[in-house]
C-alpha cells in the first residue's frame, strides 16, 4: 500500500514575507508613471508563412489545426531552424506569448528545431470556449506535435506555460528529451504566494486583461528585479492585446487552482516524468522564493541528470538576462540532445 503523500503548506522564507505586503499596490502606482510614457499599440495579425527576422534567424509565423476540443484547435506558433535538427519548444507564461522565447530562438536555431508556440487562448491560438484544464491542453498540445511529425523533443517551460508543461512530460515519456522547467512552484506551496488566482477568477478579470498596457507594465513592474528592454515590453504589450485573450485567460484558472496543480505535481506528476529536469528560476522572484528549489531531496525526488539554476534576476529572466537565459539553455539542450 502507497504510502500518502504529506500535503502540508510550506512557511515561506521571512524576507519573502516581509515585502508581500503592498508590492501590488506599489507596483501598479510606478507602472501609472510608464504607461503615460509608452505608444498607442495595437495586436499584430499575421498569416501563416509570414516571415519575421529575430537578428540573423529568420522565422517563420505558422497556423496549423490539430485534434482537440472534439473538433479541432487553432494553434499558432513561430517556427525556426532546421527541421533535421533535434527539436525545442517552448512555452510562454502569463501575460506573454511566443515573444517571450524570441532571444532564445535567435540563439538556438543555428544547431536546434525551434518552436515557440502561443499557448491556448494566448497570442494569436484558438481562444473559443472549451477544454482549459492544465491537463486539457496539454493533450491538446501534444496532438499539435503529432500533427507535425514531431517525435523527440525537449520542452522549456515559464510560468504558467510549466502546469501544461507538467502534464505534457508525463503523458510523452520518453518522447520527452529534457524539460527545462521554468518560473513556477513545484514541490513546496504557500496560499500567500498565488495572489494572482484569486485575481484572476474574479468578475473583474475580463476588464483587467483588456488594458493590455497595464496589466503588463504592472506586472511586469512587480515582479522583476532588473530592467526589461523597452521594446520587449511594448511587443509584449502588443501581443497581449489580441481580442479573446481576456475572456479565454481566466478560463484557466476556473478549470483548476494553484493547490490542485499542485496536489496533482506532489501525488502523480513528479513521479511520471522520465527526462532530466533543469529547474529555472529567478533567485529575486518576490512570490517564489529561491530556497524552494535548491534542496538535496528535491532534486533527489527527480529523475537522474536534474537541477537547478538560480538566475540573478526577477520572475522574467527570458528578458531580463537574455544572454544568461540563452547560455544556460544551450548547454541544457545540448546535454540532454546527445544522452
Amino acid at each position: 500500500m502507497t504510502a500518502p503523500v504529506d500535503l502540508s503548506y510550506t512557511e515561506p522564507p521571512q524576507r519573502v514575507m516581509e515585502n508581500l505586503d503592498g508590492g501590488l499596490a506599489h507596483a501598479a502606482r510606478s507602472a501609472e508613471e510608464i504607461v503615460a510614457g509608452l505608444p498607442d499599440t495595437s495586436a499584430r495579425a499575421h498569416r501563416d508563412g509570414d516571415v519575421e527576422h529575430l537578428g540573423a534567424v529568420t522565422a517563420a509565423h505558422r497556423f496549423v489545426d490539430a485534434p482537440g476540443d472534439s473538433e479541432t484547435v487553432r494553434w499558432h506558433f513561430v517556427e525556426c531552424g532546421a527541421r533535421s535538427d533535434p527539436t525545442v519548444v517552448f512555452l510562454h507564461g502569463l501575460p506573454d506569448s511566443w515573444w517571450q522565447w524570441h532571444y532564445a530562438l535567435e540563439g538556438l536555431a543555428r544547431r536546434y528545431h525551434c518552436l515557440a508556440v502561443d499557448l491556448k487562448g494566448y497570442g494569436q491560438s484558438d481562444k473559443r470556449s472549451g477544454d482549459y484544464r492544465q491537463a486539457g491542453v496539454a493533450a491538446q498540445l501534444g496532438a499539435l506535435l503529432d500533427e507535425l511529425g514531431i517525435g523527440e523533443f525537449i520542452l522549456i517551460t515559464h510560468d504558467r506555460g510549466s502546469p501544461v508543461g507538467d502534464h505534457l512530460v508525463a503523458a510523452m515519456g520518453a518522447r520527452v528529451r529534457g524539460y527545462g522547467r521554468g518560473q513556477q512552484h513545484l514541490w513546496h506551496l504557500h496560499p500567500r504566494l498565488h495572489p494572482q488566482e484569486q485575481l484572476m477568477q474574479s468578475a473583474e478579470a475580463p476588464a483587467m486583461l483588456r488594458e493590455a498596457r497595464r496589466f503588463v507594465t504592472t506586472v511586469y513592474t512587480w515582479l522583476t528585479e532588473r530592467p526589461v528592454a523597452r521594446e520587449d515590453l511594448i511587443r509584449t504589450i502588443e501581443e497581449f492585446s489580441h481580442p479573446g485573450i481576456a475572456t479565454a485567460v481566466p478560463r484557466y484558472f476556473h478549470s483548476s487552482s494553484f493547490r490542485q496543480e499542485w496536489v496533482d505535481r506532489r501525488t502523480r506528476l513528479i513521479r511520471a516524468w522520465a527526462a532530466p529536469v533543469l529547474l529555472l528560476q529567478g533567485a529575486h522572484d518576490p512570490l517564489q522564493p529561491r530556497e524552494f528549489y535548491g534542496e538535496p531531496e528535491l532534486l533527489a525526488m527527480l529523475p537522474p541528470g536534474s537541477d537547478v539554476h538560480l538566475f540573478d534576476t526577477g520572475h522574467f529572466w527570458p528578458f531580463e538576462a537574455p544572454r544568461a537565459t540563452v547560455g544556460v539553455l544551450t548547454e541544457f539542450c545540448d546535454r540532454v540532445a546527445r544522452r
